[in-house]
């Protein structure tokens, strides 16, 4: 691997291993077509894997609770009393959203500190383009492609090329590198997503008790497999 190239990779993954945990409001739109879904939350992501959203009625009480947590998804649909539940492995995303991406891959992307690949085989830095210098990395799941600050390893751009799916996701950052956004977009899904950040707090030591989640008594459970 070019010197370069491991140096870029390097930040990255000091980026992630000084990432602890991620709290925010968030204002999720996504749009599939002519179809739009809007939905206000709360995100709390957690290194290295776990993830809870809450989505919330006008008047602040949850509609549906996800969690990503020790190798499983659960979905509650507080509203129909119903829990779709699965494993949260790089199969199930690729057979559901047409790309391979671990649970540490979505905490990192959503949180705006990209995961290097673990099982990482080639890695290559590309010149220039209207959106500055980028670094590619390959490994058995998928290509990551990240623009990015070469010296402090802030990421500005990510494309992440599957089987099947390309997503694209652009992040907005204030003046102090805080995240407050990230645009997405899979062409070949026509899917384009919006996801707005407000009061973000990293690294407070959220509790990992918050992202296990018992589905109430008498809901109704769809299994993934």
């Amino acid at each position: 691997m070019p010197l370069e190239a491991q140096r870029a990779v390097d930040l990255l993954r000091a980026r992630w291993k000084d990432f602890s945990d991620f709290r925010a409001q968030a204002d999720v739109l996504v749009q599939r077509g002519d179809t739009k879904h809007q939905v206000p939350g709360v995100l709390l992501l957690k290194s290295p894997g776990s993830l809870r959203f809450e989505a919330l009625s006008p008047f602040g009480q949850p509609l549906l609770i996800g969690t990503m947590h020790e190798g499983q998804i659960v979905v509650y649909d507080v509203g129909a009393h119903g829990a779709t539940v699965g494993p949260a492995t790089p199969n199930m995303a690729a057979r559901k959203f047409g790309l391979a991406i671990a649970p540490e891959d979505l905490v990192g992307l959503l949180a705006g500190v990209p995961v290097p690949p673990s099982d990482l085989r080639v890695a290559e830095i590309f010149g220039a383009d209207e959106h500055g210098r980028s670094l590619e990395m390959t490994g058995v799941l998928h290509r990551q492609r990240v623009w990015m600050d070469f010296t402090t390893g802030v990421a500005r751009r990510v494309l992440l090329t599957g089987a099947w799916v390309d997503v694209l996701l652009v992040y907005e950052r204030a003046d102090d590198g805080t995240l407050v956004g990230i645009e997405i977009a899979a062409a070949q899904e026509n899917v384009t997503g919006r996801v707005r950040y407000q009061n973000v707090t990293l690294n407070s030591g959220i509790e990992t008790e918050r992202f296990a989640f018992t589905i109430p008594p008498g809901a109704g459970i769809e299994r993934l497999r």
